[in-house]
């Protein structure tokens, strides 16, 4: 188990899912579903095949040796979770990206570090790692909390100037992004319920960092069929097809986000088979918190806080704070015995 070696590409991993969709704030020509068809295509198709063709031998045997059974749950679970992406995009364009990362990757990583841990870590963890996971749980939805009121604060006060850009209607956007952070875990649940795929290839001598890419084509296929019908719905209803041509930048910008984004869960697949027994809930965790530290910076560095008051600054900046004790004590329960 390399614990200083999972935690160290967590955050790498975290950093690339936060800036994700940093690349859509420069687009020119396309909409939102121009870029998200690609970006899906990218991130949930070609990107995870190739990963696992490059790097999984004897893949086809791997999934030929697997039950429908065995590959319905990660499917499914992905299914799920692509309904979740789909909002996931459209809440940040509608909160912004530090407040929507915020609110909905900070809801996913409760859920998501807490389902893996009781239904199938708890019976290793010794009673100081589940008091330390705990802890750091509950400091992280205090930082949570805290960056979601400062970012109500924040459109408050742009409302109130009647800032060009900023959505006023803040209850319904924040409404998607609630419901996005209630099945944005499922990802986590493709994963740590799609174990018997990485224990295929492992058998087959694979080792398991590189055995955990056989589970990503798998559950991202489910979660490929939302965000296709979704760009494809938007596309048709709005007769926006011919965006697409000329080319120009825009597609390799959305290609990026899904580089980005696919990078970053691949990498949060190896370092959670370094965390060791609690790698996909210590590990979900702290992707999670890196990626909203992520965001929120990315957001900071591109003025979505520019004309918000010192006082609610100060509110983000203590958020951001706890999270970073919550990666201290998270980090910590893989560690103490």
């Amino acid at each position: 188990m390399n614990v200083l070696g999972g935690v160290l590409l967590t955050m790498a991993a975290g950093t690339m899912a936060g800036n994700c969709l940093l690349p859509m704030k420069y687009l020119r020509r396309f909409a939102w579903e121009h870029a998200w068809l690609i970006f899906s295509l990218v991130s949930l198709v070609l990107l995870p095949w190739l990963f696992a063709l490059l790097w999984v031998t004897r893949l086809a045997e791997v999934y030929a040796a697997l039950t429908w059974r065995q590959v319905l749950a990660p499917a499914g679970f992905g299914f799920g979770w692509g309904f979740a992406q789909v909002l996931f995009g459209l809440s940040v364009a509608r909160l912004g990206l530090a407040l929507g990362y915020a609110i909905i990757v900070g809801l996913g990583a409760v859920l998501g570090t807490l389902v893996p841990f009781f239904f199938q870590s708890r019976e290793t963890a010794a009673g100081g790692q589940a008091a330390l996971l705990l802890s750091g749980v509950a400091v992280m939805v205090a930082g949570i909390a805290l960056s979601a009121w400062a970012g109500q604060r924040r459109d408050a006060h742009a409302a109130a100037q009647a800032q060009p850009g900023v959505s006023g209607n803040y209850a319904s956007a924040l409404g998607l992004a609630i419901l996005c952070g209630l099945l944005a875990p499922m990802l986590n649940y493709s994963f740590a319920f799609g174990r018997d795929i990485a224990d295929a290839a492992a058998r087959l001598g694979n080792p398991d960092a590189r055995a955990a890419y056989a589970v990503w084509p798998v559950a991202l296929a489910g979660g490929f069929l939302p965000n296709l019908g979704y760009s494809v719905y938007l596309l048709s209803a709005r007769r926006t097809w011919d965006r697409f041509s000329p080319p120009g930048r825009d597609p390799g910008l959305a290609a990026l986000m899904g580089a980005l984004w696919m990078v970053s869960v691949a990498s949060y697949g190896v370092a959670a088979s370094w965390l060791g027994s609690l790698g996909t809930s210590v590990g979900w965790a702290l992707f999670q918190i890196f990626m909203i530290m992520t965001a929120n910076v990315s957001g900071r560095l591109t003025g979505e806080w520019r004309n918000a008051p010192r006082a609610t600054r100060d509110l983000f900046w203590l958020g951001f704070g706890l999270l970073a004790v919550a990666t201290v004590l998270i980090s910590s329960a893989n560690v103490i015995r």
